[in-house]
């Protein structure tokens, strides 16, 4: 064989193996990565061409596909479509599958997960047709319903868990969206009304109880600060702690003052479980520059602070600062600053305290079942942390009964119940209306839910904006429809 014959057969079996390679490498490799690729119309049409499994609420479906008269065979729908929004997310031919259990468990409600792998090898020798699985969410309808509607059309979220197992009872943002409208498969209709949810100025596609710019915490940050101190051994809650009308701060001209103006006891001394009966901005200002940082920042990051949890959404993390000087250490003790956090790490915090010290990991998800409804896999609850002691949390128990009992949570009062709390009042720019917190639990005596809210900007009573009078009540509905059944 002449040199320039062999170097043609060299070049055609090199380009014959690289064929080779690259086709076993989209086959066997790639496959998985293109087939999930958002925007591949043809995964798309072959997973609108069997039915999708429902998501299931109180055994009732808050997402679940019909059968359609049309190209794409199945139309998914919501029936509760905007309280359950920033829950069941979306399922769309044209921007896939997002944002709530939608995206999250979108191999299993397809049908597509490998743990589905010999069901569906069962639905072709049965000659049966593919469906996906269906979720069994933790959510109580009665009290997503009460949270729903306690909220009205304020902006804001509410949480609410089972403090002894983390599941989440209740998840409610506003302002919501209809998912309906990203579902539909009149696509340039689709197209429309997502240009309009993405662009809108108040955000219902942002699930303000875990994710979006977060908040700053106010005063609910007081049951942290609270327990670092409590966990340091140096204070108790007879502790006397300086609470003058306004704390002078080192290092500027500035002073942190107290809402009412006055000192918070006689002689500008208080006690600490007083000062958190009354919110004290003063003497938890001075608690914290006497903590440090350090024993702040740790105390928050037991609780949570800068750790990532999915629920099975992805919660931001919650902030508390890296390094502050002491003007900063003052306003980040009462949650200002640059403090922010989510209403699901604020509602973890009093859940932790509710269940004796023990922070469980929340979760939305109690059972996934098949087609035939048979249960193939069922959440554990686990462990998140343990950030305080037994002792720390039976004090900071009856500290938050004493707020509700005849201080600022007085509003979230449950008749012949003992109930915790803790409210807040949260400055977010000048000349602004503050965004107002409740968290708290009931009963304080055993507690069965742990509850956060926050309503931005005051809500509809911006001129009164204040935890204990916006806030309170809220909690008090949602605490209720769980006590009461």
């Amino acid at each position: 064989m002449n040199a320039p014959i062999r170097r043609i057969g060299i070049v055609v079996a090199a380009m014959f193996c690289a064929l080779l390679m690259s086709s076993t490498l989209i086959q066997f490799v790639q496959a998985k990565d293109l087939r999930e690729r958002p925007g591949n119309r043809r995964t798309l049409l072959a997973s609108y061409s069997k039915e999708r499994g429902s998501i299931l609420v109180g055994g009732n479906a808050v997402a679940v596909s019909k059968e359609a008269d049309d190209t794409f065979k199945w139309q998914r729908t919501y029936p509760q479509a905007k309280m359950y929004a920033p829950v069941t997310g979306y399922y769309s031919f044209t921007y896939g599958a997002g944002r709530g259990i939608e995206g999250s468990y979108d191999d299993l409600l397809s049908g597509s997960s490998d743990s589905l792998f010999y069901r569906r090898l069962v639905d072709v020798v049965t000659g049966r047709p593919p469906a996906g699985a269906t979720l069994e969410l933790t959510v109580d309808p009665a009290v997503q319903k009460a949270a729903w509607d306690a909220l009205g059309n304020q902006r804001g979220a509410v949480v609410a868990l089972d403090p002894k197992t983390g599941a989440i009872l209740a998840m409610v943002s506003k302002p919501s969206y209809d998912p309906n409208l990203l579902a539909d498969h009149d696509l340039p209709k689709v197209s429309k009304a997502w240009s309009t949810l993405s662009t809108d100025k108040d955000h219902p596609l942002t699930n303000r109880a875990i994710n979006g710019n977060l908040y700053p915490p106010g005063s609910t940050f007081k049951l942290i600060t609270a327990a670092a101190a409590l966990e340091s051994g140096q204070y108790t809650p007879a502790s006397e702690l300086d609470a003058p009308a306004e704390l002078d701060l080192p290092q500027t001209s500035v002073t942190l003052p107290n809402i009412t103006g006055k000192e918070c006891g006689p002689g500008g001394k208080d006690n600490l479980k007083h000062a958190l009966k009354i919110s004290c901005n003063t003497a938890f200002g001075s608690l914290g520059m006497a903590l440090g940082q350090d024993k702040l920042r740790s105390q928050a990051r037991k609780f949570g602070y800068g750790q990532s949890v999915t629920v099975p959404m992805r919660v931001t993390p919650s902030i508390f600062p890296a390094t502050l000087n002491e003007p900063q250490l003052a306003q980040s003790a009462i949650g200002q600053f640059d403090v922010r956090a989510t209403p699901m790490q604020v509602a973890m915090v009093s859940a932790a305290i509710a269940n004796g010290g023990k922070e469980m990991t929340p979760y939305l998800v109690k059972n996934v079942r098949d087609s035939d409804l048979d249960v193939i896999d069922s959440t554990d609850p686990q462990e998140f942390a343990k950030p305080i002691s037994g002792q720390t949390a039976s004090q900071l128990n009856d500290m938050m009964q004493a707020v509700v009992d005849g201080g600022s949570g007085r509003k979230a009062k449950i008749p012949g119940m003992k109930v915790a709390g803790k409210t807040g009042t949260a400055q977010t720019a000048k000349g602004k209306a503050a965004d107002v917190w409740f968290t708290g639990f009931a009963p304080a005596d055993n507690p069965r839910v742990a509850v956060a809210v926050v309503v931005e900007d005051g809500g509809t009573m911006a001129d009164e904006a204040s935890g204990g009078i916006v806030a309170a009540p809220i909690a008090k509905k949602v605490m209720e429809a769980v006590v009461s059944r």
